[in-house]
């Protein structure tokens, strides 16, 4: 969970049991439990699985109720835990990516989250498949249309208030609010009913790193048991809906479900996160002279004006074959660019974006052609086929920075360029064979956590006794 949504919450005396020691299973009763949760879910019809803040304690996210928890630490005095990256940098689980491959394999049927982390969604969980109960930190609704917008920045309320944003839907303009509930807020019905709905037809419902504490929510797992359907926990503490479950397993979520997915003979592929901005050229004609032009080049975000890049620190900004125009570095938000230089022969601007703590790589060059004369076409590419050939290109050359334009639009009076890229900005995978380009250097912290998990799960690997399941 974020620190920055835990501060933002509402004070609240009681919020449930916290510091629990946590139970880990016997490794030989853990492989055999894995081997049969396996079964369960190669038997199943309708897989649906509940989520908890422990799904996400490996991408540096503390969890609430845990040993070093935000409340357990909380109520001993001992201050908020530092979080090992920044909260919109954290990438995917184990699990997380689990999930979608089982969920691309026609298995897993629906997700339903506490979370508001985002991470289900950036994993590539269809969002007509997620219920988020809680809300997403990166999300915003309009009130007027539903319209939903995920940012790649946290919003900076909570509790359904009005953000600084609108609408962008020209017959609308309504203030958009953001979607993260506050303690005395109800759970969307949208999302309830849907969660409702799937856990009454689940055979399974498979929960996942949650101490089940949180009503109502923590009763949605129950209603699978009236037609006959079964409960798993997966979770280190004891819950309160133990007694209820067929299986109980103590285990690190991403060490049983990384057993799972082998024993289903179903991969975890990498995991490339795609990050966008825009840059903006703009040329305004000097009436003296008007073989000179005077123009400006800003690059910001897809998400508004006000909007910041999070994943971008600085620009280097230089021209090659133009020793009179002054190169310079862009260290505040929005980063603008102002210049003035003859029109009569096209220029070649180079950025180095330097990238935020918590990317994969410390950097990508840009090249951006100018053309003070030509009047391009409008160009617009599919943002998912962009996504994946850039997932695709990062996963081949084993490491991010890899950039794509996605969409251009021509303006006049004054000329204007509006150029949206695609970047992917960091990769992760999962089957330990990870690389140091995978990491930022900036936080080593970051790469410990992370090759952490990964020698977490390569020492708990199930060892091929049985033949898998195919």
């Amino acid at each position: 969970m974020s620190l920055g949504y835990a501060e933002k919450l509402s004070y609240r005396e009681d919020v449930g049991t916290v510091g629990m020691s946590e139970i880990f299973d016997p490794p030989d009763a853990l492989q055999q439990k894995i081997e049969q949760l396996a079964m369960m879910i190669h038997k199943s019809k309708h897989l649906v699985v509940f989520t908890g803040a422990g799904i996400s304690t490996s991408c540096g996210i503390p969890d609430f109720r845990g040993p070093k928890g935000i409340w357990t630490l909380q109520r001993e005095g001992k201050g908020v835990p530092e979080a090992s990256l920044p909260f919109d940098r954290a990438m995917p689980s184990i699990t997380h990516v689990a999930l979608v491959e089982l969920e691309k394999a026609g298995i897993l049927k629906f997700v339903i989250s506490q979370n508001v982390d985002s991470l289900h969604l950036r994993s590539g969980i269809p969002r007509e498949k997620l219920a988020e109960l809680h809300g997403n930190s990166f999300m915003e609704i309009c009130p007027k249309c539903r319209a939903e917008y995920l940012r790649d920045f946290e919003v900076e309320t909570i509790g359904l208030k009005e953000t600084s944003r609108r609408c962008s839907d020209v017959n609308c303009g309504a203030k958009l609010k953001d979607t993260v509930l506050d303690w005395e807020d109800a759970l969307p019905p949208k999302e309830m009913n849907a969660a409702e709905r799937h856990c009454r037809m689940a055979d399974i419902v498979l929960c996942l790193g949650t101490s089940l504490q949180i009503t109502p929510a923590c009763n949605l797992p129950l209603k699978c048991l009236r037609l006959g359907g079964k409960i798993v926990i997966v979770n280190l503490q004891q819950t309160p809906k133990d007694n209820k479950a067929s299986l109980v397993i103590r285990g690190l979520v991403d060490k049983v479900i990384a057993g799972v997915m082998h024993y289903l003979n179903l991969r975890i592929p990498p995991h490339v996160r795609v990050d966008l901005f825009e840059i903006i050229f703009t040329q305004f004609h000097r009436t003296s002279e008007k073989k000179y032009a005077k123009w400006t080049l800003k690059v910001g975000s897809v998400h508004g004006e006000r909007a910041q890049v999070p994943f971008i620190k600085s620009i280097e900004v230089s021209f090659p074959g133009r020793p009179k125009l002054k190169e310079a570095v862009l260290h505040q938000q929005p980063f603008v660019l102002k210049r003035e230089s003859l029109k009569t022969s096209p220029l070649k601007v180079f950025l180095k974006l330097n990238f935020s703590d918590g990317c994969g790589c410390q950097c990508t060059n840009i090249e951006v052609p100018i053309n003070f004369r030509a009047s391009l076409d409008n160009f617009n590419q599919d943002k998912n086929t962009v996504t994946r050939k850039l997932r695709d290109t990062a996963i081949q050359d084993q490491r991010c920075g890899q950039f794509l334009v996605v969409e251009k639009r021509i303006q006049s009076n004054p000329k204007r360029e509006m150029t949206i890229y695609a970047v992917a900005t960091n990769m992760v995978c999962y089957d330990g064979s990870l690389s140091s380009s995978h990491f930022s250097e900036a936080r080593p912290e970051s790469k410990y956590n992370l090759l952490k998990m990964q020698d977490d799960m390569i020492a708990t690997e199930v060892p091929v006794k049985k033949q898998k399941i195919h």
